[in-house]
């Protein structure tokens, strides 16, 4: 029902628009926001937008999303095939880029040379063919929150750098928990339900053990290999022993609220550089009685690599738009508040309820902070540019064999090998090896 109303109220709006476009007065820009929810979790958007407006004279129609990333991309992609004038600047996740590229302007001639270069799989994850769709606005990386209170009280100084660390951290610290009378505590919890995130976590432990990105960038099917295969084996392991069986239905808000409930040492969750700066965003509260603090850090890493799922979105603007020139003016105002932001916070110490350890490069809202990002984790891309307009096919194809063999009603071989051949099905591509990180690292004990 919420999906439907918001729906509902975003064609009235758009209609409203279209009806009036012909009167006099101000140009008003509509921008269909993935990030707004309702109630707004953002203000610091509205804020923005108002004083857009104060500069310019343009109004902007900032237009919810509804819920799930599987509904709003199915709202997008409605809005652009109708060829409206409306919606003018669209914010669009960043796997859809391949899906909505026929209906979306080319951006490099205005802002193909004003982009900072601080990651390439991010600029590329907007770049299809030789056209950039959208520029990149909040990039989300997937990362490790920890318990640094935990971690000392059993013994650790840092939090783990690998997955056979974090296994006999969390096996440990869930043992001691347990026997304090914490029955119902574990050690680690993820996202496993249907749904894109277990694509995110599957990429992260495939990539970290050198099984591949599923379909890489030459159009060759990897992901039926042994490295992944064993993977997807030790991930299903850990369901009912240092994770919760629930685990296997959890939605980032599901995992999100049992860590804030205080009955976990390890959560694998999102983080921007604005969620480290507006405490307020989703995944940044510290479980009810720790008053110390939390801590973040990079995903564990494997014999190849420590890897962290790349998320978040971009600025579009649709072919269609009656006020094209307006539209980028609102892109180019918006990337100059952000990057305002960043430069007011350079200064700024973390706060003591905050610990930060190596980091993503691309994580970095405290420059001044030592060496937070030594021997952080590299971005991995989803394969959403190779895969196209498939992409959306492709992924729910992954997330149903993983998620059969997490639930045990699959062995691990048999759910790669179909994998594979209905990825071949869907794509036309051909199977190949998997292309190994450039960065590499060697498991290391406690």
């Amino acid at each position: 029902m919420k999906f439907l109303a918001a729906v509902g109220t975003v064609f009235l709006i758009l209609a409203f628009g279209c009806s009036r476009r012909s009167a006099p007065g101000p140009v008003t820009l509509t921008f269909l926001d993935v990030e707004w929810d309702t109630p707004d979790k953002m203000p610091a958007m509205a804020n923005d937008l108002r004083e857009f407006t104060r500069e310019t004279g343009i109004e902007v129609r900032r237009l919810p999303r509804p819920d799930g990333s599987l509904n709003q991309l199915a709202l997008w992609r409605e809005l652009l095939e109708k060829g409206g004038a409306t919606p003018d600047v669209l914010s669009i996740d960043v796997i859809w880029p391949g899906m909505l590229s026929p209906y979306l302007m080319d951006l490099k001639p205005y802002f193909g040379g004003k982009l900072p270069a601080e990651d390439a799989a991010v600029l590329a994850s907007y770049t299809v063919g030789d056209q950039l769709v959208a520029v990149p606005h909040h990039a989300y990386v997937g990362v490790l929150l920890y318990r640094p209170d935990l971690l000392r009280q059993y013994g650790y100084r840092e939090p783990p750098a690998t997955w056979d660390e974090l296994e006999k951290m969390a096996a440990r610290i869930q043992a001691g928990e347990r026997a304090k009378g914490e029955k119902e505590f574990y050690g680690y919890v993820w996202q496993g339900g249907v749904d894109e995130d277990l694509t995110c976590v599957g990429l992260e432990w495939q990539v970290s053990e050198g099984g591949g990105r599923i379909i890489e960038d030459d159009q060759t099917i990897s992901v039926n290999n042994p490295m992944a295969i064993r993977t997807w084996q030790r991930a299903a392991h850990w369901v009912g022993t240092i994770s919760p069986p629930g685990v296997l239905v959890y939605s980032k808000w599901d995992a999100h609220n049992f860590w804030a409930s205080g009955k976990a040492a390890f959560l694998r969750s999102w983080q921007s550089n604005f969620s480290l700066i507006h405490r307020g965003w989703p995944f940044s509260s510290s479980p009810p009685g720790n008053d110390t603090q939390f801590g973040v850090t990079s995903m564990p890493g494997g014999q190849a690599a420590r890897v962290s799922a790349l998320g978040g979105n971009g600025l579009a603007v649709s072919k269609n738009s009656a006020h094209p020139q307006e539209a980028l003016r609102l892109i180019e105002f918006l990337l100059a508040r952000d990057a305002e932001l960043m430069r007011a916070n350079e200064r700024t110490a973390a706060p003591k309820d905050l610990e930060l350890f190596a980091l993503p490069k691309v994580l970095a809202p405290y420059p001044q902070s030592g060496d937070l990002n030594q021997n952080g984790s590299r971005l991995v891309a989803r394969p959403s540019v190779v895969s196209g307009q498939k992409y959306e096919e492709v992924s729910r194809a992954y997330i149903g064999e993983v998620h059969a063999v997490l639930a045990g009603q699959k062995r691990a071989p048999a759910a790669a090998a179909a994998l594979a051949k209905e990825l071949a099905g869907i794509t036309g591509f051909r199977p190949g090896p998997p292309a190994q990180p450039s960065n590499g690292m060697k498991q290391k004990g406690n």
